[in-house]
């Protein structure tokens, strides 16, 4: 009796501590930073997007062109597929990005990649959101983010990847999936390589779960630069037997 009554003391605690927790990061997205991380102006806490002050969220560069079926990328033009995609397309359905990874909208994904604003999931989780909207399709039986290395996840303290595939789902209602993709060891950064070094250095680079066999998956990334990442885990996705594969990120990178 004695033993169960500690256990659920432990259990209460370990619940009070998870609120006190989510109260206090809450209490942080008010009061913490003070200033916008796109302009570096203070930042009123009434008039915020996360750490993005009213008049730079309004500024992103959302992409109003039309956008290359397989890649994300913007065309002058309405056209099913942009010039490189029509010689090696990616193996998705589609895949789509909302805005230019320029301007307000890099600042805003660096720092959340590098900077550890990571409360910037939940605002940046809608802008995905919107786009599948757009699209009119949410038809997906999962959403598997982009994996990192376990080692770099330890370093980083998260994947940026992944609290956006977290955010979307909360929205959309499909889960997402942590398990149904995973990475193989580590390997160079993609941002430090050129084309065809980033093509070489995420080939075979991600496993695909068997539970993806017949399901509609999304794969969801914070930016598209070149295509080769999404490639690779759509490829594995692919092979483990998933009927539909399609992708979207925040940015798209020119």
């Amino acid at each position: 009796m004695f033993k169960v009554t500690l256990l659920r003391m432990a259990g209460v605690q370990s619940r009070l501590r998870g609120a006190l927790s989510i109260v206090g990061r809450e209490a942080l997205k008010i009061v913490l930073p003070s200033w916008c991380v796109a302009c570096d102006r203070e930042l009123p806490w009434r008039e915020r997007t996360a750490s993005c002050c009213a008049s730079c969220w309004s500024a992103l560069p959302k992409i109003t062109t039309p956008k290359c079926r397989s890649c994300a990328r913007p065309l002058p033009v309405e056209s099913p597929l942009c010039l490189e995609c029509h010689l090696q397309p990616l193996p998705v359905d589609w895949c789509d990005a909302w805005g230019h990874y320029r301007g307000p909208l890099e600042r805003l994904l660096q720092a959340l990649k590098f900077e550890r604003h990571d409360f910037l999931d939940h605002a940046l989780g809608g802008l995905l959101h919107e786009t599948l909207r757009e699209r009119g399709d949410l038809a997906f039986d999962a959403i598997a983010a982009v994996p990192m290395s376990r080692s770099r996840e330890r370093r980083r303290g998260y994947n940026q990847a992944e609290l956006l595939g977290q955010a979307l789902a909360r929205r959309s209602g499909v889960r997402c999936d942590m398990t149904l993709l995973t990475r193989r060891g580590e390997r160079a950064t993609q941002s430090t390589l050129q084309k065809r070094a980033r093509a070489a250095n995420v080939r075979g680079a991600f496993a695909a779960s068997s539970l993806v066999k017949d399901r509609s998956i999304l794969i969801v990334d914070d930016i598209c630069t070149t295509g080769e990442t999404l490639r690779a885990c759509a490829s594995a996705l692919r092979e483990a037997g998933a009927a539909r594969v399609c992708a979207i990120a925040v940015a798209k990178a020119s």
